[in-house]
């Protein structure tokens, strides 16, 4: 009914707009700049729900009650979005294999993401993961030049390397030549440090960059981060490597839109888990703790943290709930989870319930992982499998749903009293 409705909202806002887009960690490092802004006095206005399309930009445009925008945005919205709004700064943090039947190739989103980019280069400015070649690479000219106005943040601590390349491992080939990158060391599926022999396409220095850091399981983790402005010593509430990723990219679009660097970094640190992420609920006397997975690549960060807490705690320790849908905004193929690395939990799981539309396909896949049959129960149902997973829990119970069994367990507690309603 109304086409142009997000460009006309967008342009009563006098502060313009920041979008942040990733396939995974956009909701996290969008409530990062957001937990910033509102630190510093400066209240966005942002589709805090998650409702990341067209229309939930719209909802939060028309709701808007601030001068600036802070919008998360889907992968394949992302140029119709940015030709709307003409936004301030984009902030990208990586490109990963993620709903095949909906997106396509990585190649074909990194396309569209190259135009965007090309078309809004010199009035915007961009905010780029160095660690991830599909991200960096938009970020130069056709002479391999740095654009103006490109922000590049990444890992330089390489004690938090892969001992090896994961099997969900998606930018192989350079985009400019076709030749194979070379990888020195990688942290997260992809993202690494590589170059190509070819053509000279190298990962780039980052502007922002965590020179330390030390995860410290389901407690979080601590990074010394060097900026253009100084260093600082940041503190996170939320675990895991990736958390890091999204945080370094939060500091250096928290940098561009002019915050103080110490404030920035103390409203991360007192941020809470967002929606489902990392989120822990107390559930019959036990703690519940979400991890949402979608993906191969988020999946086995997940998996990492999970064996922190593993090791940290004796063998076999871990309880587990795995709610697997195949919906159509999980994807219909769920042949990701054969990527994931679920061999790294055999010997560490005590007892898992699967449960979901694809329940039995899950529990076949942690079988063939190395899960003893015996230890695996299946119980598709939401509320009746995981009042099954808390009753047979040692301790604390970590369920890892995908998006819609997400939004269902998330639902079941908010009903039960047990988690705020998070849409209120």
């Amino acid at each position: 009914m109304a086409p142009d409705a997000i460009a006309r909202l967008g342009s009563r806002l006098p502060e313009g707009a920041t979008i942040v887009s990733a396939t995974n960690g956009k909701t996290t490092t969008a409530s990062m700049i957001a937990a910033a802004l509102r630190a510093a006095g400066r209240p966005p206005v942002h589709n805090r729900a998650g409702s990341n399309m067209t229309w939930g930009v719209a909802t939060a445009l028309l709701e808007q009650t601030g001068e600036e925008g802070l919008f998360e945005v889907d992968e394949a919205w992302l140029p119709r979005v940015a030709d709307d709004l003409d936004p301030r700064i984009v902030v990208l943090g990586n490109l990963f294999r993620d709903q095949l039947d909906r997106y396509g190739e990585l190649e074909h989103i990194a396309d569209e993401w190259a135009a965007a980019v090309a078309k809004h280069a010199g009035a915007t400015g961009f905010v780029l993961n160095a660690d991830d070649p599909l991200i960096a690479d938009l970020g130069r000219d056709a002479e391999l030049a740095r654009r103006p106005g490109v922000t590049y943040f990444g890992i330089e601590d390489p004690s938090q390397a892969l001992p090896e390349l994961q099997h969900a491992f998606d930018a192989k080939y350079c985009r400019r030549c076709g030749a194979p990158y070379e990888y020195e060391r990688a942290f997260v599926g992809h993202l690494g440090h590589y170059s190509c022999p070819s053509c000279g396409a190298d990962r780039p220095a980052p502007d922002v960059a965590a020179t330390r850091i030390e995860l410290e399981g389901m407690r979080g983790s601590r990074a010394q981060v060097r900026t253009p402005d100084g260093e600082v010593e940041l503190r996170l509430r939320i675990p895991g490597l990736y958390n890091v990723y999204n945080a370094l990219a939060a500091l250096a679009a928290a940098q561009r839109l002019g915050l103080a660097l110490p404030e920035a970094a103390r409203a991360m640190e007192e941020m809470r888990a967002v929606f489902g992420r990392v989120e822990t609920v107390r559930v019959a006397g036990k703690d519940l703790s979400m991890l949402l997975i979608k993906n191969p690549a988020g999946a086995n960060e997940v998996i990492r943290t999970l064996l922190l807490e593993a090791r940290a705690n004796g063998e076999p320790t871990l309880d587990l709930w795995v709610g697997l849908n195949d919906r159509i905004a999980d994807g219909r193929d769920i042949s990701w989870v054969w990527d994931a690395d679920f061999e790294l939990l055999a010997g560490h799981v005590r007892q898992v319930t699967c449960a979901g539309t694809r329940a039995p396909e899950m529990a076949v896949r942690l079988k063939y992982a190395g899960i003893a049959p015996e230890a695996i129960e299946v119980a598709p149902g939401i509320t009746q499998s995981i009042d099954r997973a808390v009753d047979r829990a040692d301790g604390r119970l970590f369920a890892l749903p995908t998006y819609t069994a997400l939004l269902e367990l998330r639902t079941l507690l908010s009903k039960r009293g047990l988690a705020r309603d998070y849409w209120e």
